[in-house]
């Protein structure tokens, strides 16, 4: 026999909510998220990031520009329109979102469109490139509050990220693998240590 309307609208409304409940348990819970950035040399930038407590991973690779399957050649040498960025994934109940732009924004001097020191040229330059609404409000908001302490403005690009080209296998965990490679020794370690992050590979520090 049928069973009554009422109790077909009352099963539809029972599965909704419910479903409703679930999707709100799993976001309190804090999905992984991700932030792209470029402040010159990724292979500095991704042992920065490596190192901050709730970032899950982070990957060297290139965006903001308009070429197919950019190679680090090409980029480096600026044969295409693309930056050396880093794509960091992490956990939100762990590490926030402003946090990790607290640090960017520390990383580099953000006032320079040159470049990043010591690496110069459109290849290095700094970015943010958000991926939706809400996070480029929390990245103008953050910026805003670090042109407060500086006495020129801004040049860090921000811009909404189309794609991130992931780099070549030898680019990844370049730090990690290579701890007496000159450029790591005269660039990569001393930022680590002004900004107060461990040198050894797979410390991390708690913000």
């Amino acid at each position: 026999m049928p069973l009554p309307r009422s109790f077909v609208r009352l099963a539809i409304f029972a599965v909704a909510f419910f479903a409703v409940a679930a999707s709100a348990l799993r976001s309190s819970a804090g999905e992984p998220q991700r932030l792209t950035v470029g402040a010159g040399c990724f292979w500095c930038v991704e042992a920065v990031y490596e190192r901050i407590d709730g970032v899950i991973e982070a990957v060297s690779g290139y965006a903001g520009g308009k070429e197919a399957n950019p190679t680090y050649d090409d980029v480096s040498y600026g044969r295409t329109t693309h930056a050396e960025v880093v794509q960091i994934t992490f956990d939100p109940d762990k590490v926030s979102l402003a946090k990790l732009l607290e640090i960017f924004w520390k990383t580099h001097d953000v006032t320079d469109g040159r470049g990043v020191y010591p690496d110069f040229g459109p290849q290095y330059r700094s970015m943010l490139l958000y991926e939706n609404d809400a996070q480029l409000a929390e990245i103008e908001k953050s910026k805003a509050e670090a042109q407060k302490g500086l006495s020129k403005p801004i040049a860090t690009q921000v811009v909404k990220l189309d794609k991130f080209w992931p780099a070549e296998a030898y680019h990844q965990d370049f730090v990690k693998r290579n701890p007496t490679h000159p450029y790591v020794l005269r660039h990569a370690f001393p930022k680590l240590k002004k900004l107060g992050l461990p040198e050894a590979e797979g410390q991390k520090k708690k913000l």
